[in-house]
């Protein structure tokens, strides 16, 4: 009798054997998150805590250091411990990871994502969701532009920022404001073109946005096949000249030393009253917000397009899109991919999480689990989406995500660098951008 009672207790531990395993597997779930701005890595260790509080789930963050994303995340994916949330850039950034994006048509997330055009996708499939909706344009103090309307020795032409709607009445304004600076008590229009190596992606990816988009129109160059995107003129070369100009000369230091400036800089230039105009995008406003000393009141920061010239710059919008998309890592187990869509869908639609994104990470939410009070207080993600509601205006897309390599893109910075210092004629340059297009996009 004995023997069977010991036989009995044998086989009660293994039924429950697979019940311990299960406990102990799910006390071993967590998801790897690969974080792509160091500017809110802060936020997401938040995040990690609260979501280990409510969810009992790990949330592990790495962030990239500034400008070495790819290169962290092809050392990550090769380790046993990979990323299971990771982010691309657009297109491009999908034909290189294609082999790790998981399909998310089935997520729960992307149900509730109110433009579903914004994916990254292929046929029904769908690899990768937009993190947010940005944009970006010329950001100004509305106390500034105020208090040179109200000069007596002004031009009287334009006689508000409303009137502005094009590249004309925008340089009559600023080189005007050049002439009254010391009525103003500024230094400069605009802040300091940032073009040291590495700060200088606003302009050669965000400002040459704004031509490439026109001219991409024109030759009605589809964006779906990267191959019709392998060559470009730079048709609109000069009209970004003219806005590039405007900035260089019109700006709180002599253009020869720009290279010396960082995007901090500029930023602290236009919190401390030095300046009345940046261009910049909605995230931006806690560089503005954070600087000890900053005395631009939240009710006075606007946004304007960046107007180049074109026929089409009445009826131009911001730049609006995203350059961050999320994915799921097809090459972890179904678990981790799905550890990583309950991640994902918990921070877009629970209470903290929501929090998280508009008050923290200041992020213009694409889904639809936000409603109207839970947008954003931050007032230049209020005027992105002001300036996407205003009727007859047609918004800018990032067509800067298809730019075909950092390399070119550094290539172009560095010629504008040259350009501004007077060691390089316009000419020059945009044979750099043609002939380093054409190489990159070839590879």
């Amino acid at each position: 009798m004995k023997k069977y009672k010991i036989i009995i207790a044998l086989l009660l531990v293994c039924m429950l054997l697979p019940t311990f395993v299960s406990c102990n597997q799910k006390s071993d779930s967590s998801v790897y998150f690969l974080n792509f701005k160091p500017e809110v890595a802060s936020v997401y260790n938040d995040i990690a805590k609260t979501y280990k509080q409510e969810t009992g789930v790990d949330l592990r963050v790495v962030t990239a250091a500034s400008g070495t994303y790819e290169q962290t995340l092809k050392s990550e994916v090769g380790k046993k411990d990979a990323p299971t949330v990771f982010i691309i850039n657009g297109p491009r950034g999908f034909s290189a990871w294609r082999d790790y994006c998981a399909d998310l048509s089935k997520t729960e997330l992307y149900k509730h994502l109110t433009d579903k055009s914004m994916c990254i996708s292929e046929g029904n499939a769908v690899y990768g969701i937009p993190a947010a909706v940005e944009g970006y344009g010329i950001i100004y103090n509305k106390a500034l532009t105020d208090k040179y309307f109200s000069l007596k020795d002004r031009q009287k032409e334009i006689n508000s920022v409303e009137e502005i709607n094009n590249f004309d009445k925008l340089k009559a304004v600023v080189e005007d404001m050049t002439k009254l600076k010391n009525e103003l008590g500024i230094k400069g229009v605009f802040a300091s073109t940032s073009l040291q190596s590495g700060e200088d992606w606003r302009w050669q990816t965000h400002l040459a946005n704004v031509p490439i988009y026109y001219e991409f129109q024109s030759e009605n160059v589809d964006l779906t096949d990267m191959s019709s995107a392998k060559e470009i003129t730079f048709k609109y070369s000069d009209n970004f000249k003219s806005i590039f100009d405007l900035y260089i000369n019109n700006s709180t230091v002599d253009p020869k030393l720009l290279g010396s400036k960082q995007v901090a800089d500029s930023m602290a230039e236009f919190a401390l009253g030095e300046c009345v105009m940046v261009q910049n995008g909605n995230w931006a406003w806690s560089q503005i917000n954070d600087i000890s000393g900053n005395v631009v009141k939240k009710e006075d920061i606007r946004f304007l397009p960046i107007y180049t010239g074109m026929d089409e710059d009445s009826s131009q919008g911001l730049c609006v899109g995203t350059e961050t998309f999320l994915c799921i890592n097809s090459q972890v187990s179904e678990e981790k991919q799905k550890q990583a869509a309950d991640f994902l869908y918990w921070l877009y639609s629970s209470d903290s999480g929501k929090e998280y994104v508009t008050e923290k990470l200041n992020f213009i939410t694409p889904f639809d689990t936000f409603d109207s009070t839970e947008l954003s207080s931050d007032p230049l993600s209020l005027q992105v989406n002001e300036w996407i509601k205003k009727e007859n205006i047609t918004t800018v897309p990032w067509n800067f995500t298809v730019f075909p390599s950092a390399n070119f893109k550094n290539d172009f910075g560095a010629a504008l660098l040259q350009y501004a210092q007077g060691n390089m004629t316009w000419e020059t340059v945009k044979e750099t951008f043609v002939t380093r297009w054409k190489e990159e996009a070839g590879k």
